[in-house]
């Protein structure tokens, strides 16, 4: 087995060997080679990716260099080319919260404002005709209330025209959606007061309803119609004066900032409700609540007024977008100023799902996509080809002096906003496939196996940080101590963190379900989305580590489609899973939030006493309005996420992308996720 010391280089040494031997002149040598080698196997009645690490001695080229510039520009310059992994989970607004759906759904479909380029900071106006301020009397004095005037002349993809119904009807649907795995919780607290992140909280105070559709919709139903009531007295639409109020139930600083994302993109009510969306009637709404990506009408469809319609969408292979010849932009209303308007560049938008880094780096190296995703640990690999190294946020760009004629461009100044963590389940929901026996016999984990304080501390001092760093980050990662993010409000620089530390790793095994795990030993398996090495090597370290302590305690890392993924940790089946999180909106709450309540600390069923605790001090955060008082908040909230750890927490990191130097247009806002494909055009040099 490779030395634990060494295990994160595993994945980016077969790599290299690729690289040279398509790419250089071989200079052969010999030499010992740890790789993954990666197996489906049928377990449970579903194939599933497994993993082992073994060695052997290859023949593999000694040092590379770069491959001879691809000439000339584009194939076609209208059409946009993309790789990547993983695809949407839902087309629906209200419903989508990942990003590659995300990325469909912000390209096709608009919100009242939007972000003025890459400014953190200040909106323009999108489907609104203007961002409300108290000076232009848009927002009240109190804070409470917002009014947008909408913007007319506007269609819809389908045929629709854009009215102000159809505002209120977007976020009144989404409300009574409320879905436990999507984003409503960001507009439930602001517009209902609700922090438990489920509509009914008014009449479910313990939380019984919550995610289960069948019980909302046997419960009493005029206390049901009065919930839909009070979200529709909270949008209001006035299609005669063209406007749409927001009746806020507390001050929110970061409204505009809220609403400008994905889940508050305009839906055509007419159009939404012939799909067999919810009707608009109050005495029906049950019928619609938490449905899940594989219940909605609107997961594999989409109608928007945007630059862009879905053309197609395969499963599995690609989705395609083409341009909407009717977009609504004219010189008089660029999307910013200066900005694009008129019917996009870029005539065709194709993402091609390519799981496989060599497939991914090869189409870079031949030209035939504009675009790859790119894991930190393949970076070493495309940076010998950059020939110009650009600031994704001025869109400057200089030559790369070592390479001047090099094939890529490499987009810097992308400040991390994301970050991928281990997320244990505390309780593992009954019948999951990837518990083994199931019990604590050496062949299996029983469910309850990480409600242990002391094996959760185990994951956090058993995996190998500075390893993770070098070798996957290329030691450029920033390690936090807590959910909060390094330079933002309330991270605590001097807060306790877990060290890497085999012995005490190897003590609080020790010491777990009473001294039995040396003895008896383990087996579970961690989780990944197929294609992301990056979290497939996280994995792949705390499965090095933990069997160098002991050959008992058995960790299997498990490659699943993203889809698969995503259904399984929501469903609490994943023993262990390594995901991560992007900010929505630059506040810490958007943090601590879905780290510790809301998103995974559901998924990970986080005991509700504890979740009480986390509850207590996430509220007071953001009610809070003085910062130093806010600070002080997220500081003991730290602090206590120390002495429970909930989730090992790694490394934040910059982004940079890299594209073909005929690429134009491309740029980076702090919490920007996708691209924005009407800016960018195609032109050789």
């Amino acid at each position: 087995m490779l030395n634990r010391k060494k295990l994160g280089l595993m994945m980016g040494l077969l790599a290299v060997v690729i690289l040279a031997l398509a790419a250089c002149q071989p200079q052969s040598q010999v030499v010992e080679v740890t790789r993954v080698v990666t197996e489906t196997v049928v377990g449970e009645g579903q194939p599933v990716e497994v993993t082992r690490i073994v060695t052997e001695v290859q023949e593999v080229v000694a040092t590379p260099t770069a491959a001879a510039p691809v000439t000339g520009g584009p194939e076609d310059p209208t059409v946009w080319r993309e790789v990547s992994f993983g695809e949407p989970d839902t087309l629906d607004p209200a419903l989508g919260y990942e990003t590659t759906g995300g990325n469909v759904i912000q390209n096709v479909m608009e919100p009242l404002v939007i972000y003025d380029h890459v400014s953190p900071t200040d909106f323009v106006p999108a489907l609104a005709l203007e961002v409300p301020t108290q000076d232009n009397g848009g927002i009240s004095e109190d804070g409470l209330t917002y009014t947008f005037q909408i913007r007319e002349g506007v269609t819809f993809h389908a045929g629709g025209t854009l009215e102000p119904h159809d505002v209120a009807y977007t976020f009144q649907r989404g409300l009574l959606q409320s879905d436990p795995n999507g984003p409503q919780w960001l507009l439930l607290e602001p517009l209902m007061g609700i922090t438990s992140g489920d509509i009914n909280e008014s009449i479910d105070a313990e939380g019984l309803l919550a995610g289960d559709p069948a019980a909302v919709q046997a419960a009493d139903p005029t206390q049901l119609a009065g919930i839909c009531e009070a979200v529709k007295a909270a949008i209001v639409a006035d299609d005669a004066a063209g406007t749409v109020t927001f009746n806020l139930a507390v001050p929110w600083g970061p409204f505009l900032a809220t609403i400008s994302q994905t889940w508050g993109m305009i839906l055509d009510q007419e159009w939404a409700v012939e799909q067999g969306a919810w009707d608009g009637d109050c005495a029906t709404w049950q019928n619609w609540y938490a449905p899940g990506a594989e219940n909605s009408e609107l997961t594999n469809i989409i109608n928007g007024t945007g630059p862009y319609k879905l053309d197609h969408w395969t499963p599995g292979e690609e989705f395609v977008l083409a341009a909407y010849e009717g977009y609504w932009r004219t010189e008089e209303t660029p999307k910013w100023e200066g900005g694009p308007f008129g019917p996009a560049a870029l005539k065709t938008v194709i993402y091609s799902i390519v799981d496989e880094w060599g497939t991914r780096f090869s189409m870079m190296q031949a030209g035939d996509a504009e675009f790859a995703q790119v894991n930190p640990e393949h970076e070493i690999q495309m940076d010998p080809m950059v020939g110009e190294i650009c600031d994704a946020q001025t869109g400057a760009c200089e030559p790369n002096p070592e390479n001047p004629e090099g094939l890529f461009r490499k987009y810097v100044n992308r400040p991390g906003v994301n970050r991928t963590d281990i997320f244990p389940t505390f309780i593992i929901a009954d019948g999951s496939p990837y518990v083994g026996s199931g019990q604590l016999d050496g062949n299996g984990i029983p469910l309850d196996f990480f409600n242990d304080l002391n094996v959760r501390q185990a994951l956090a001092t058993c995996f190998n940080y500075g390893v993770y760093n070098d070798e996957v980050l290329l030691g450029q990662g920033v390690r936090n101590n807590g959910p909060i993010i390094s330079g933002m409000l309330g991270y605590n620089p001097d807060g306790a963190m877990y060290d890497y530390d085999p012995a005490a790793c190897a003590a609080h095994l020790e010491a777990a379900w009473d001294g039995a795990l040396p003895e008896t030993g383990f087996r579970f398996q961690i989780a990944f989305n197929t294609g992301n090495t990056t979290r497939q090597t996280i994995g792949e370290i705390l499965q090095g580590e933990f069997a160098a302590l002991n050959p008992l305690y058995q960790i299997e890392t498990l490659g699943l489609p993203w889809p698969t993924f995503l259904a399984a940790q929501r469903a609490s089946q994943l023993p262990v899973a390594v995901n991560g999180w992007q900010e929505d909106i630059h506040d810490p709450h958007n943090w601590v939030q879905p780290y510790l309540v809301g998103t995974y600390g559901a998924r990970q069923n986080i005991p509700a006493e504890l979740m009480d605790q986390y509850r207590e001090l996430v509220n007071a955060g953001v009610l809070a309005s003085d910062p130093a008082e806010r600070e002080q908040i997220y500081f003991d909230l730290q602090a206590l996420f120390h002495e429970t750890l909930p989730q090992v927490i790694l490394l934040q990191r910059d982004a940079p992308w890299y594209t073909q130097r005929w690429v134009n247009g491309y740029y980076y806002r702090v919490g920007m996720f996708g691209r924005d494909y009407y800016a960018m055009s195609l032109a050789a040099e």
